[in-house]
């Protein structure tokens, strides 16, 4: 071999040699740095000029990839604050930050769970994030979803809640309630305090819509959609316990615990909360609720996800106090027994499978079993009365009920995703299939009543059944969402649902006024449209408007109970809504706003018949509007400060019930202003330290439909501390910090005034430590 060609040999062996040396394998997890959950679709990049390597994660937040002469990589993706690391032959864990900027977040409601960017969304739309929860470790759902702008959560104690969204403050069904993106309980049993059924310790967000969205999610979307994203499994190993309690005899212990192997994740989230000798007497409770989830991963493109809550719940029912109580601060209860207790269990199985980067399908199937038992103190009446001016009765007697409500659910919901390669267009089409059969009754009970304590101090049990019917409900549904860019910074969405109801009412008492209808079948139905756009102006501006239906088929209760014939439509309500957001100080300073008009067609009202008695007929008419804003700013690096705030006002249009007209009137406990303001200090020369002030004000409202009399309505002030370290949280919450005397609601009627008494100051103390820390290598 010539020397010309032995230097080519010894050159190519050389540069090869050279390659494969400087060739780096690069393999690790893209994770959330508060959730620890994987993030899956993050892109990977090299930095450097002489490579051009990349990547982007699997379903599990894994990535693998060969670099040559790369020295630093890149991590990004939307919502979090990209990061650069150093290359070496370790496997990588990085922990990705959320962006300050909520403007390019991901939101998964406003498409039924495809995920969109909030700046494409033309919706009233926010996310509370696992951040925030974690900040604030609310006891209740309230202590963070009132950091909502136009979303008051009315405290009725024990979890138990009312809830107002672009509404008086109201038990009405005109609010949906979504654990990933399913509802928790069925239509046409709408129950206000459905969410004392939610389990916060699985809860990693929640995002909240403001506004109808029956065109995708159905009836009862009217108000606002209140959806609770559950914890997925963990990139990396978590086990968390935590222990907490304040002065006011509240106690609770959680346990948060993930780990993935191979082709499966598991979750296993819980807690069980206590309250004995609280400053309200007869007002203990206890829940015990616990949510396993398993995840198995067939293939990068096909997931199996199956997810089980139990609920056992159980609270003394203080109702509210009255206005002698309330002035002369007495907290002593007439309630001796009065209880409400729920049992409910979910299960849900979801299979996804990605047929590629354009098509994806989702089908589910639900099973719920609920059972609420009470014995209300609502129900409870006395004997002794005034009828026509004469006091008539018994003095020591009372009358009350016991009463039952149970339902089963069997659900199919099915779903498709398909890009377009045209205008950037999206079509999300699919069928929801609902079958809810449930039971009610109801018995009479005889109470007794201490004529000097004014205490209701024991019951008797009758043979007099009040209420016993059996109900099929069926729902089906199918739904269209369309979206495309008809020019660049232009994205139109519209949205189209048909749904079918089918009431079967069995009577298993004889039909009357009080014990409810004959037996029959009742069927409605209804096409709910809603379109929108937003136009993006810059990545840091843009504005959105839209136009949408929604509808409330009649509660079972309504339809049936009470009524000799039933003869009722779904109620109607037609809402237009503009809005905007700006970013005027990048990560720094941002905007956001939005303007509503709501109006209320067919509400249901009882009216005075021509021979003296009273039916529920769709004759109410309402209007709502408002304008809604939030602020969130970063002055300085360590300090971050949000105003959210709303000014509202709802009205009565065409409204006369039981002869009475309320036409101009406002609505009841319906506050013009509602706002929420906090600040957070978290000094990063003491790394993992927290503190944090917040402000919650209610303004003043009229308790009576007949605008009679007014609240003056509440400022409450809390306090937040904690520090992390090594593993352990440890946090002291001072909730009503100044110790402001106040009602949560409220409300006047024949019966006189009625107040659910806020809470004093009190101290929540709590720790946590993650056992997760021991298992951590190489992060």
């Amino acid at each position: 071999m010539s020397r010309f060609y032995k230097a080519v040999l010894l050159a190519v062996l050389f540069l090869a040699a050279r390659a494969t040396y400087a060739q780096t394998n690069v393999k690790g997890k893209i994770i959330d740095a508060t959730t620890k959950e994987p993030v899956a679709g993050a892109t990977i990049h090299c930095t450097d000029e002489n490579c051009h390597c990349g990547c982007t994660t699997n379903a599990s937040g894994e990535f693998e990839m060969r670099c040559t002469d790369c020295r630093t990589l890149a991590v990004s993706y939307i919502g979090y604050t990209p990061q650069q690391f150093a290359v070496s032959n370790k496997a990588y864990i990085v922990s990705l930050n959320p962006a300050a900027s909520q403007l390019q977040e991901v939101v998964l409601t406003a498409n039924r769970g495809e995920g969109a960017k909030r700046s494409e969304a033309p919706i009233a739309i926010t996310t509370i994030t696992s951040k925030t929860i974690q900040d604030a470790k609310p006891t209740m759902a309230d202590q963070v979803l009132n950091k909502v702008s136009g979303v008051n959560m009315v405290n009725l104690g024990n979890e138990q809640h009312e809830m107002s969204i672009r509404q008086p403050m109201t038990t009405r069904s005109l609010f949906l309630y979504l654990e990933d993106g399913i509802p928790i309980r069925t239509s046409g049993l709408y129950n206000h305090n459905a969410l004392l059924e939610m389990n916060l310790a699985a809860t990693k967000s929640i995002e909240v819509i403001k506004g109808p969205s029956s065109s995708l999610y159905g009836s009862e979307a009217i108000g606002g959609v209140v959806n609770f994203i559950t914890a997925a499994p963990t990139a990396v190993p978590v086990l968390k316990l935590s222990a907490q309690g304040n002065n006011v005899g509240y106690k609770r212990a959680d346990l948060m615990s993930s780990v993935s192997t191979g082709k499966w994740g598991f979750v296993l989230s819980g807690y069980y909360a206590d309250k004995r000798n609280g400053y309200l007497e007869y007002s203990d409770f206890h829940k015990g609720t616990f949510t396993a989830r398993a995840d198995y991963h067939f293939s990068d493109k096909t997931t199996l996800s199956n997810s089980l809550t139990y609920l056992n719940y159980y609270s003394d029912m203080a109702g509210g106090i009255d206005s002698t109580m309330f002035a002369s601060k007495a907290f002593s209860n007439p309630q001796t027994f009065t209880y409400r207790k729920v049992d409910a269990l979910r299960y849900h199985s979801t299979l996804t499978h990605v047929w590629n980067d354009n098509s994806k399908t989702t089908v589910a199937a639900l099973y719920r079993d609920n059972t609420i038992g009470q014995n209300p103190a609502y129900r409870v009446k006395d004997d002794y009365r005034k009828v026509n001016g004469v006091n008539v009765g018994k003095k020591d007697l009372a009358h009350g009920e016991i009463n039952e409500n149970r339902f089963h659910s069997y659900s199919l919901i099915a779903q498709h995703r398909q890009n377009l390669n045209w205008k950037k267009a999206v079509v999300i089409g699919g069928l929801n299939v609902d079958i809810s059969p449930s039971t009610y009754n109801a018995n009479y009970i005889r109470i007794k009543k201490d004529t000097i304590s004014k205490k209701y101090v024991s019951y008797q049990n009758t043979d007099s059944t009040l209420t016993d019917y059996a109900t099929k409900l069926n729902n089906y549904a199918a739904f269209l969402n369309v979206e495309f860019n008809p020019i660049e910074k232009l994205r139109v969405v519209a949205s189209l649902r048909y749904d079918y109801f089918h009431y079967g009412f069995d009577n298993h008492l004889t039909p009357s006024a009080f014990s409810g209808s004959p037996d029959t079948v009742s069927n409605f139905h209804r096409v709910s449209p809603k379109v929108g756009f937003t136009y993006n102006f810059s990545a840091r501006t843009g504005i959105y408007a839209n136009y949408s239906e929604g509808f409330v088929p009649p509660q079972v209760t309504e339809l049936y109970t009470g009524v000799k014939v039933p003869n009722l439509n779904p109620s109607i309500f037609y809402n237009y809504e503009v809005g905007g957001w700006v970013e005027l100080v990048k990560n720094k300073l941002s905007i956001d706003v939005s303007a509503y008009r709501l109006e209320g067609t067919n509400e249901i009202i009882s009216v005075k018949l021509d021979d003296g008695s009273f039916a529920n007929q769709n004759a109410g008419r309402t209007l709502h509007r408002g304008i809604e804003a939030g602020l969130n700013a970063t002055p300085i690096k360590d300090v971050s400060f949000r105003l959210s705030g709303a000014y509202s006002k709802h009205e009565f249009v065409d409204y006369v019930e039981k002869g009475v007209s309320y036409n101009g009137n406002e609505m009841a406990n319906a506050p013009h202003w509602i706002y929420n303001a906090e600040v957070w200090y978290k000094p990063s020369f003491v790394k993992g330290f927290r503190i944090g002030a917040e402000l919650q004000h209610v303004g003043s409202y009229f308790v009576d439909p007949q605008n009679t009399a007014t609240y003056d309505g509440y400022n409450a002030f809390n306090l937040r501390a904690g520090y992390q370290f090594k593993g352990f949280d440890v946090w002291v919450n001072v909730l009503n910090a100044t110790n402001n005397y106040y009602s949560y609601i409220t409300t006047k009627s024949s019966f006189g005034w009625s107040y659910q008494l806020a809470e004093p100051r009190n101290f929540n103390v709590g720790v946590s430590y993650d056992f997760a820390n021991l298992f951590k290598k190489n992060q």
